[in-house]
């Protein structure tokens, strides 16, 4: 009895089920998602945008979008269940969280947070060109708002 018990204490411990393998990489380019639209959030004014990961098979957890801001539009204040971050690429535009704004230039991200009331504006002479990114809703294959 007691060699039973010695030899299921060493014998080597169920090995957790390994996790499933990720998907293969998705590369996109990002013409083969360009549209012209209004711009969310208010529909103030038109902007070319790129829905970059709607492209990317499911299952993800994430949104990438790059989008032109035409001179004068703008991404009208809304409330966000989720972080959120505008990288700027090009031009300059006027980021509002809470009730708060900041100028943005290229090179400079905005990191949103979860709960808050956002939005960005183009300003100056050309128009604003920015990367925005946050998660998606888990399990549901729905987006976060």
């Amino acid at each position: 009895m007691i060699l039973a018990a010695f030899l299921l204490a060493s014998a080597p411990a169920a090995s957790p089920a390994a996790p499933p393998p990720a998907p293969p990489m998705a590369v996109i380019d990002e013409q083969s998602v360009r549209r012209e639209e209004p711009t969310p959030h208010g529909r103030i004014g038109l902007s070319t945008a790129f829905r970059i990961s709607d492209a990317a098979p499911q299952p993800r957890t994430m949104e990438f979008r790059k989008r032109i801001l035409h001179v004068g539009s703008a991404i009208g204040l809304h409330p966000i269940a989720h972080d959120e971050v505008y990288y700027v690429l090009s031009g300059t535009g006027d980021v509002t969280s809470d009730g708060k704004t900041q100028s943005l230039t290229p090179g400079m991200a905005a990191y949103l947070y979860d709960g808050a009331v956002v939005g960005i504006r183009q300003t100056g002479q050309e128009p604003l060109a920015l990367i925005i990114s946050y998660p998606v809703k888990h399990h549901t294959g729905e987006k976060a708002k």
